[in-house]
């Protein structure tokens, strides 16, 4: 059995997975397989910095990316990709 804590864990994740702004920032970190800078996610994604930070910052909460200040700028690091990676293809397979 699982613990509230566990599954509110798990609840967060799913939740940043949600949304397709989310994955595409994911995918676009495990494709280049380098850190990026958040404002070059923003200018790939056609968006807002602002807007690109909200969605960093709720995948930063679920443990699915990094944050690091270098300078005066933010660059991002994925965590846990192949998860992420595994987890889509699942998804795909649930929606056929």
């Amino acid at each position: 059995m699982y613990g509230d804590e566990e599954l509110r864990k798990a609840s967060r994740v799913l939740k940043a997975l949600s949304n397709v702004v989310r994955l595409k920032i994911l995918l676009m970190l495990a494709e280049t397989e380098r850190p990026l800078h958040i404002e070059a996610v923003a200018r790939n994604l056609g968006m807002d910095y602002g807007a690109v930070y909200r969605h960093v910052k709720v995948l930063k909460e679920a443990r699915l990316l990094k944050v690091y200040e270098v300078g005066r700028s933010r660059v991002l690091s994925p965590t846990n990709m192949e998860l992420v990676k595994q987890f889509i293809e699942h998804a795909k397979a649930i929606a056929k």
